[in-house]
């Protein structure tokens, strides 16, 4: 899977102050935020700073401080957010994950039942 980043996507932009958001977390590597189109009560993504598209290119290239920094964020949120019953962590890549914005992120879910992941074949 090819891995050029583009400096234009949304979350980019978020990352520059160009567009606002609802900040949940913000650390030295790392933006957490509510999702503007919640799929569940509790909706919140995770970015890194740095320009990673997928969570292979972001585990594959991203030094150990980000890798750490990223992770104990998620693990903030958690602890925030109220998804003590449950939370569902999810990241989408490419074309057959179904992701939107070209930009690694994690979507953290929870505060209701959330059902099957996916279909099974």
């Amino acid at each position: 899977m090819p891995h050029t980043y583009d400096p234009t996507n949304i979350f980019a932009r978020i990352l520059r102050g160009e567009i606002p958001n609802k900040t949940v977390l913000e650390t030295p590597h790392s933006l957490a935020f509510h999702d503007i189109n919640p799929a569940a009560p509790v909706h919140v993504l995770v970015i890194p700073k740095g320009p990673y598209v997928t969570f292979d290119h972001f585990a594959a290239e991203a030094p150990a401080e980000e890798i750490v920094d990223f992770h104990r964020a998620c693990a903030k949120i958690c602890a925030m957010v109220g998804v003590e019953e449950g939370y569902r962590a999810i990241t989408n890549a490419g074309a057959h994950g179904m992701q939107e914005v070209p930009h690694y992120h994690l979507h953290i879910l929870g505060g209701r039942v959330l059902g099957r992941l996916v279909e099974r074949a």
